[in-house]
C-alpha cells in the first residue's frame, strides 16, 4: 500500500515564491534519493505548475509531500487555485495552446514528465492538478485502494494537531482520523496516540481501536476520533466515532452519513458504538475533521467522483476549509479495473 507523508504548503503569488517551492522540491527529492535527472524533472513540473497558477489564477498553493511504495519513493505535487479554470482541459495539455500568449508548452511538459497526472477544473471555480513523480517508475506496484488526503495546521501553527493513518491489505482497509483538542504540539501528541492504537493492532475492529485510543490518551488533551474499517469479502464497512469527525459513504445513488457519539477520547468518552454499513465496490468514503465545513455536496462538482482521491480531497479542502482550525480530510475508494 502507498504510504503518504506529511504535506507542506507553499503559497504562490509572486515570482520569488515559484523559486521557493522549487527549492523545497529539490530538498525533498534529495532526501528521497532521486537521481539528478529525476530531480531535474521534478523541478520542471513544479516550476510549470506554479507558473501557471501565477499566470492564470494570480494566486494559489502548491502542496508537496513524500510518498512511498515498498522501497520506492516518490513525491506528490498538488497545484490548487480558485482562478478562472479551464474551458477545455484536453486542449490545454496539448503543446502550442496558450491563453496568455506564451509558447503553450507548460502543461504539455508536465504531462510528459509526470508518472501520474489527474486534474479537475471548472469555469470560474478554479483548478486542482495532481502530479506524481517516482524515483523508479519501473517498480511501482498496482494498488487496489486509492487514498487521498489533506492534513494541514491552522495558519498560526507549524504543527498540525490532527493526525490520520490508513492500514490494510488487498481486501481490508482501516482508516483513522484524530483531531487533538486545541492546536499545536499538545494536540498533535494526543492525536498521534490514536494513530498508534490502529498501527499496533490493524486487524482490530473500530470499537476496539477506540477503547485502546481512550486508554492511551488518558492524561493527554484528548481528541475526537473516528475509525472506518472496510471488509471487501463481507461487503461491509464498520464505523465508530467519538467527537466531531464527520464521515459519509457516497455511492452513485446515495449518500449515507456516518454517525459519531459525543465525547472526548482520553477524557469524557461515555459511549462508543460500532455501526455496520453495506460496502459496495463503487463507493467513496470521505472523512474529515471539523476544520472542514460540512455543507459540501458532490452534486456541486460534476464528475468529481471520477477523479483521483487526492484531487477530491484537495477540491473540498480548498472550498470548505474554515480557516480557524487544523483541517484534515481523507478520501478513499477501491480502484476498479
Amino acid at each position: 500500500m502507498m504510504i503518504l507523508g506529511t504535506q507542506s504548503c507553499h503559497n504562490i503569488g509572486e515570482l520569488s515564491e515559484v523559486s521557493s517551492v522549487r527549492r523545497a522540491g529539490a530538498d525533498m527529492s534529495r532526501k528521497l534519493g532521486f537521481d539528478d535527472i529525476r530531480s531535474g524533472e521534478l523541478a520542471i513540473i513544479i516550476t510549470e505548475a506554479a507558473t501557471n497558477i501565477g499566470k492564470h489564477a494570480k494566486s494559489g498553493q502548491i502542496y508537496l509531500r513524500p510518498i512511498s511504495e515498498g522501497n520506492n519513493h516518490g513525491i506528490e505535487v498538488l497545484a490548487v487555485d480558485s482562478g478562472p479554470g479551464m474551458h477545455n482541459v484536453a486542449i490545454n495539455f496539448e503543446d502550442g495552446n496558450s491563453s496568455t500568449g506564451t509558447s503553450g508548452t507548460g502543461l504539455g511538459a508536465i504531462k510528459r514528465l509526470a508518472h501520474f497526472i489527474d486534474i479537475y477544473s471548472e469555469h470560474d471555480k478554479g483548478t486542482v492538478l495532481l502530479m506524481i513523480l517516482w524515483a523508479d517508475p519501473e517498480i511501482i506496484s498496482e494498488n487496489v485502494w486509492e487514498i487521498g488526503n489533506m492534513c494541514l495546521p491552522i495558519a498560526t501553527e507549524d504543527v498540525c494537531g490532527d493526525s490520520w493513518v490508513a492500514v490494510g491489505s488487498r481486501n481490508e482497509l482501516s482508516v483513522l482520523i484524530a483531531d487533538g483538542l486545541g492546536h499545536g504540539q499538545g494536540a498533535a501528541d494526543a492525536s498521534l496516540l490514536a494513530v498508534k492504537a490502529l498501527q499496533d493492532s490493524p486487524e482490530s475492529f473500530p470499537n476496539r481501536i477506540m477503547q485502546t485510543s481512550h486508554q492511551l490518551m488518558r492524561g493527554s488533551r484528548g481528541a475526537a476520533v473516528a475509525v472506518a474499517k472496510v471488509d471487501v469479502a463481507a461487503n461491509e464497512l464498520r464505523y465508530c466515532g467519538v467527537g466531531n469527525i464527520a464521515g459519509c459513504i457516497i455511492a452513485p445513488a446515495s449518500r449515507q452519513h456516518l454517525i459519531s457519539h459525543n465525547g472526548i477520547v482520553g477524557n469524557n468518552m461515555h459511549k462508543t458504538q460500532e455501526f455496520l454499513h453495506k460496502w459496495t465496490e463503487d463507493a467513496i468514503v470521505i472523512m474529515h475533521s471539523d476544520g472542514i465545513g460540512t455543507k459540501w455536496s458532490m452534486d456541486q462538482y460534476p464528475e468529481l467522483e471520477k477523479r483521483h482521491s487526492s484531487v477530491i480531497a484537495a477540491v473540498l479542502h480548498r472550498d470548505f476549509t474554515r480557516g480557524r482550525d487544523d483541517a484534515t480530510i481523507v478520501v478513499f475508494k477501491r480502484i476498479l479495473n
